[in-house]
């Protein structure tokens, strides 16, 4: 139940006398409330003289030399620089989570964007830097989704913290030093292919677009139908291929009719939106010949056949990675040696819509 104004205040006083000082965005997630309503709250007890506000903490009056371990460490109010190859697709769900993370903290989001041009990321991170940008959250136009000919030494010679977003370096790599925030792309291509073997699929294939996510999503396609025993139907284009989408509709048509195949994965929703009704053109239905299950949740469930689709949890992705660096922020501007770096790997989740059907055709068991 939501506190009353003046509950609320009196809960900030019980927790602030009670230990000394405490951080705005730790009082804040205490309380179930936003950081803005929060400094609002600090700020008019402050006046009254019933709390002190010191550098993005709130103390207890008098105690204006805290103890080490309840000294401010705050990242209030820092200007974070955000450089994503675009803003459509998943990108915008992963800036909006990381705005509105940088916003609760009091800051700043300065966005920079690429067009998936590799040399243009180090030119907008020296932008943003030149710029007042304090760190940066950073998913380079790495064609493959990882470095490749020194594409990463620019990365590692930033002069202020970053976090790698939806990107990785291999172990050797420099880069792969760095803090990063991802989506387990191999574990989503694999809750695809758990679905389709328990609706009773026995052979299935992947069509996918070439870029950042494909190797892994392939990765764990691969790792899934193996460990099933499950049949792949093997030689699939590139989404796109050639500039359209005709080699991936023959490729289907041919696959379904002629080799047995009755379930699809294909990257990305957009692209099986354009497929479905070209199948149905050549006379393949979805669901009825060929269960589909597209990866990536942005517009799937609004197609005329709405799709099951591998849901990455992007918001999160941008959350999460923007407060690991207002993490590493903090830990700076306090003067305390950095934590352990960390690998975030974050778990899709599966929409289950209509695309899918229900069991497999008897003669493909």
């Amino acid at each position: 139940m939501r506190l009353h104004v003046d509950q609320r205040h009196e809960r900030v006083l019980e927790l602030v006398r009670r230990r000394g000082s405490l951080r705005v965005a730790e009082l804040a997630a205490e309380l179930g409330v936003s950081a803005v309503t929060l400094r609002r709250d600090v700020e008019t007890l402050a006046a009254q003289g019933r709390v002190q506000r010191l550098h993005g903490a709130v103390v207890w009056p008098g105690d204006t030399a805290p103890a080490p371990e309840r000294r401010p460490q705050s990242a209030e109010g820092a200007v974070i620089g955000m450089i994503v190859p675009t803003t459509v697709s998943i990108f915008a769900d992963i800036v909006r989570g990381a705005r509105e993370a940088v916003g609760a903290h009091g800051g700043r989001l300065v966005l920079g964007v690429t067009g998936y041009v590799d040399t243009e990321d180090s030119v907008q991170a020296g932008h943003l830097v030149a710029g007042g940008a304090q760190g940066l959250l950073v998913a380079p136009s790495w064609f493959g989704g990882v470095p490749a000919d020194g594409q990463e030494e620019w990365l590692v010679e930033c002069e202020v913290p970053t976090v790698l977003v939806e990107r990785s370096a291999p172990p050797g790599n420099p880069a792969a030093g760095l803090d990063r925030v991802r989506t387990d792309r191999a574990q989503g291509a694999a809750l695809a292919v758990g679905h389709l073997a328990a609706l009773g699929h026995r052979r299935i294939t992947a069509v996918l677009q070439e870029g950042p996510h494909a190797d892994r999503i392939s990765a764990g396609f691969q790792a899934a139908v193996r460990a099933r025993g499950m049949d792949v139907d093997q030689g699939a284009p590139s989404v796109r291929e050639h500039g359209d989408y005709d080699s991936s509709v023959d490729y289907l048509v041919r696959a379904v009719r002629e080799r047995g195949v009755t379930a699809a994965l294909v990257h990305s929703d957009e692209d099986a939106i354009v497929l479905v009704p070209r199948l149905q053109a050549h006379g393949v239905r979805v669901p009825g010949d060929l269960a589909l299950i597209a990866y990536d949740d942005q517009v799937a469930g609004l197609a005329d056949v709405p799709l099951t689709a591998v849901a990455p949890p992007t918001r999160s992705v941008g959350e999460l990675a923007a407060g690991l660096l207002l993490q590493r922020l903090a830990e700076k501007a306090a003067g305390r040696r950095p934590g352990p770096r960390q690998h975030l790997d974050l778990l899709p989740e599966l929409r289950i819509r209509s695309s899918c059907g229900g069991r497999a055709p008897v003669d493909a068991c």
